[in-house]
């Protein structure tokens, strides 16, 4: 622009100074005729042809006009600003505001929070280990919790999610599911798995029950292995898949200040998963083995004692059961109020800890147990309450001489007028295995029966007796 200027300037002297020579010189040399006047245009700016120039206009035919002073040409306007093609723009900005010519401010810089954009989509970001490997791994080894067998590798070591320090495969500070071949929750927990760090006393499973807490813990970790079916885990079924899932809390820890209560306690949510290939191969086999267990029936038996005593000062209930009514004695003649001694015994079966169990014993006149009418003897095992004849049963001991006493169920009733003249016996039972959580002997005598475990789904088997017949003394006696 200052160089367009000082061009203009020394143009206008040249010409003031060709006017001032020509009026001295005027008395010896005729006048000059100055060159006709034409009034001064603004510059044009030609157009852009870079083919072709455009040739020049012809010059218009001279008319001198009066001659005047030149005035000041107002300086003409910048040349128009041609912008390069721009690429392709990564967001679209305004454009910038106009401003007076002659002063060109900066142009203020605007964040590009400013403008409105389009929402950019999140790449994938990983999500975080929950604790680095190196503070994962480093756990002291008077607190190590062994993880694998004996001699496994580094990479077989990681493969079931555990540290590896070149000789030993430990649990890391983390919570670490693992699944087992036999259907088992292994899942161990690291005091040091959240900030604050957790109190492994307070951990629980989503359901209570036996065999739902730890197994085994130290100072910085606990142990839990459970059954994927129990301890309230959910079964959820796809294609080609089989999900248990459960759920693991651990309580706040409140303090109570002259203020109200407050907890620095952190709400933490894990999620952990194991996924087990289980492959199935079904080989045919010439000569398959048995099963080693089954359902099927129970071979009962239910007998009639006739024992007495017939020394002075014998105990009765000892007597009774050393002998039986056989099939040749029925039907079974009994008086009103005369004892009635009932056995059951499981055959055919020599384990030591099955043990037979009575359901429900009942008195009907038919050898059809679901014939009516009928009274009841026994309700889950014990004497019937609302029995006017009360009933009880008879234990059998470790001391009565039998091979398996837990094979048998022994009882006796009054005799009682019934409708009709015969009375049939019948007892439904079934066949409990005895073992550390499991309790076979009937609630009779509890306070709290709701608390006890009762399976009703276990098969049940009905025995009965042949007839009894009841009849009068004289009868009897004649």
């Amino acid at each position: 622009m200052a160089k367009f200027w000082s061009a203009k300037f020394f143009m206008a002297l040249a010409w003031l100074g060709s006017l001032a020579g020509t009026e001295v010189e005027a008395q010896y040399v005729p006048p000059f005729a100055p060159p006709p006047w034409q009034k001064p245009q603004d510059p044009q700016v030609p157009l852009y042809h870079p083919q072709q120039p455009r040739p020049p206009p012809p010059p218009p035919p001279y008319q001198p006009p009066p001659w005047q002073i030149p005035k000041k040409q107002p300086p003409p306007p910048p040349p128009p600003h041609i912008p390069p093609i721009p690429q392709k723009p990564q967001q679209p900005r305004p454009p910038p505001r106009p401003f007076p010519q002659g002063q060109v401010p900066p142009f203020p810089q605007v964040s590009d929070d400013y403008f409105p954009q389009k929402p950019k989509v999140p790449k994938n970001q990983k999500v975080p280990p929950t604790l680095p490997p190196a503070q994962s791994c480093d756990v002291e080894r008077s607190v190590r919790v062994p993880c694998g067998t004996t001699g496994i590798s580094g990479a077989q070591c990681e493969s079931i999610k555990c540290c590896f320090d070149g000789n030993q495969c430990y649990f890391g500070k983390a919570v670490t599911v693992q699944c087992t071949r036999d259907a088992q929750f292994v899942v161990v927990v690291a005091k040091d798995v959240t900030l604050p760090h957790l109190d492994l006393q307070t951990i629980s499973l989503a359901t209570g029950g036996p065999g739902c807490s730890y197994v085994d813990s130290n100072s910085a970790f606990a142990i839990y292995q459970f059954p994927v079916t129990t301890c309230g885990t959910t079964f959820m079924e796809e294609p080609g898949v089989i999900i248990y899932e459960n759920r693991m809390t651990s309580s706040y820890q409140v303090g109570v200040g002259p203020r109200g209560s407050i907890t620095r306690d952190s709400h933490f949510q894990y999620i952990g998963t194991d996924v087990e290939t289980v492959i199935v191969e079904i080989l045919p086999l010439q000569n398959p083995p048995l099963p080693v267990s089954a359902m099927g029936p129970i071979n009962v038996i239910l007998r009639l004692a006739n024992g007495r005593c017939l020394t002075k000062g014998c105990n009765e209930l000892d007597v009774a059961y050393t002998s039986f009514y056989t099939e040749a004695d029925y039907p079974v003649t009994k008086v009103l109020r005369d004892p009635v001694y009932v056995e059951v015994q499981l055959l055919k079966k020599t384990d030591p800890m099955l043990v037979l169990t009575l359901g429900r014993c009942w008195v009907t006149t038919s050898p059809f147990p679901h014939s009516f009418p009928q009274w009841d003897i026994l309700i889950d095992g014990c004497p019937y309450r609302d029995d006017n004849y009360l009933s009880s049963l008879v234990p059998v001991s470790a001391n009565s001489g039998l091979d398996f006493p837990s094979h048998y169920r022994r009882f006796v009733f009054k005799m009682f007028t019934f409708v009709g003249s015969s009375l049939y016996i019948h007892c439904s039972t079934a066949v409990c295995v005895s073992g550390q959580f499991v309790s076979c002997e009937p609630a009779c005598h509890r306070t709290n029966v709701e608390a006890e475990d009762q399976n009703t789904n276990e098969p049940k088997t009905v025995v009965s007796s042949g007839p009894l017949i009841m009849t009068a003394p004289e009868q009897l006696t004649a």
